[in-house]
C-alpha cells in the first residue's frame, strides 16, 4: 500500500493574495489543488490520498473531488504550524490506516500541479531498494556561500550540489517513527521533507527531477502555469 500526503495547508504569503491560499486559485475554472490531486488519482502506484488542509476549506475540497472523480481520498489531516508538523499530522493519519510494515508514503505540495505520473511512480519504485527517495535537479549557476550576505566566504563545488523537489517518498513506518519521536523544535526547524530523514540515518536515494514540476510560489510562477494550461487546453 502506498499513501500520498498532499500538503494544502499553507497561506502563500509570497503570492501577495492576502489571506486567500494560492492552492485554491482557479486556472481554467479549476483550483490548482485539483490539478495536483488528479495526477495522484491517475497514478497506479498510489492507493490512498491524505490531504493536509484547514477546516475552513475541507467542504470545498470535498465538493471539488466529488465533481472531478477523485476516489482515492482517505481523510484530511490538520495543518501544523510548520510544513514538517503538517507532514507529521498527515503521517499520523496514514499510520492509523496502515496494516503493513511494507507500506510507503509519498509527500507532495498541493501547488506543484504539473507533477507527472512517471515521477510519482519512479519515487515509489525506489523504495524497493532504499528507505527514501527525492527527485533532484542539477545546479545550473555557480553557488557561493556567505555568512553575512555581503561577501563570499566559501566556494562550493557545483557538480556536488542539487536542488531537491517534491514529491519525496519514504518507507512509511520508519519515517513516521522519526517524525513522531522528534521534538516540536526539531520539526519546526526542518525545511526539507528529506532533511529529517537524512539526519536520522535513513538511506535517501536521488533520482532525476523534472523542470516542469515547479512549485507555484510567486505571481510569475502562476502566470507560467496558466500559460501551460491554456496551451494544453486549446
Amino acid at each position: 500500500m502506498n499513501y500520498a500526503i498532499i500538503l494544502s495547508g499553507g497561506i502563500g504569503t509570497r503570492m501577495q493574495m492576502g489571506d486567500f491560499p494560492k492552492q485554491y486559485l482557479e486556472v481554467e475554472k479549476k483550483p490548482i489543488l485539483l490539478y495536483t490531486l488528479e495526477q495522484f488519482q491517475k497514478s497506479s502506484a498510489v492507493e490512498k490520498i491524505v490531504i493536509v488542509a484547514a477546516d475552513a476549506w475541507r467542504e470545498k475540497i470535498r465538493g471539488w473531488m466529488e465533481e472531478d472523480g477523485i476516489t482515492k481520498f482517505l481523510a484530511f489531516a490538520d495543518a501544523g504550524d510548520t510544513r514538517q508538523e503538517s507532514i507529521h499530522n498527515g503521517l499520523t493519519v496514514c499510520m492509523e490506516d496502515s496494516v503493513s510494515e511494507n507500506d510507503g508514503v509519498i509527500i507532495h505540495d498541493g501547488v506543484r500541479p504539473l507533477v507527472s505520473e512517471q515521477l510519482i511512480g519512479d519515487c515509489l519504485a525506489a523504495l524497493a531498494d532504499h528507505e527514501g527517495c527525492m527527485p533532484v535537479l542539477p545546479m545550473k549557476d555557480t553557488i557561493y556561500q556567505s555568512s553575512d550576505g555581503t561577501k563570499i566566504d566559501h566556494l562550493l563545488e557545483r557538480s556536488t550540489l542539487f536542488a531537491g523537489q517534491a514529491p519525496e517518498a519514504f518507507q512509511l513506518h520508519p519515517y513516521a517513527k522519526i517524525n513522531r519521536e522528534a521534538s516540536k523544535e526539531e520539526l519546526s526547524l526542518t525545511r526539507g521533507t528529506s532533511e529529517i530523514a537524512y539526519r536520522h540515518g535513513m538511506d535517501v536515494a536521488m533520482i532525476p527531477g523534472d523542470e516542469r514540476n515547479f512549485k507555484i510560489t510567486t505571481r510569475s510562477d502562476l502566470e507560467r502555469f496558466c500559460t501551460i494550461v491554456e496551451g494544453e487546453t486549446k
